[in-house]
């Protein structure tokens, strides 16, 4: 299964295409894509789209894993990037692609084993997993990575519950 994975932004969104199969994740392709600090917001806005759109169809991945949103303590930071995320998620869900989203601690606990894991673990877990010489820059490429990786470990898990359904009673 090919999965893209997206760390939002809106000066810097990262992305990395890996390709899964049980007990196997070799990375594909990574990178970021950028707005210009100079333009309006609404321009920036409109230049992600365009140029996810153009990412979801270079790449043609068979699902998206999005990191949910988390900011701590710039709220100004925090909107701008809820923005980008916003025309993120519409733009994969307008490409007919299955799209999931993932918190932090997710990420974390499925390339860590650790929910509380600091960044420079999950880089390198991300650089050891996909067997790479060196971390992935930006950082926000490493992170997408991560994500990526998180949804080929949640998929199958996932997918080796619906063949196998639980009752479960609540």
């Amino acid at each position: 299964m090919r999965i893209l994975g997206i760390d939002p932004g809106l000066a810097i969104v990262g992305f990395g295409l890996i390709e899964a199969e049980t007990g196997k994740t070799q990375m594909l392709q990574y990178g970021a894509v950028t707005t210009p600090a100079e333009l309006p917001l609404a321009a920036r806005l409109v230049q992600l789209e365009r140029d996810i759109e153009e990412l979801i169809a270079q790449l043609r991945p068979e699902a998206i894993a999005v990191e949910e949103l988390f900011f701590s303590n710039n709220i100004t930071t925090g909107i701008a990037v809820a923005h980008a995320r916003g025309i993120i998620l519409c733009t994969a869900a307008k490409s007919g692609i299955p799209l999931f989203e993932y918190t932090p601690m997710q990420v974390k606990q499925a390339v860590v084993g650790y929910g509380l894991a600091e960044k420079r673990q999950v880089m390198d877990m991300v650089r050891r997993l996909l067997k790479l010489k060196a971390v992935p820059r930006p950082d926000d490429a490493a992170d997408a990575l991560a994500l990526a990786i998180c949804h080929a470990r949640s998929a199958t898990s996932l997918l080796a519950r619906a063949q196998n359904p639980v009752k479960q009673t609540v």
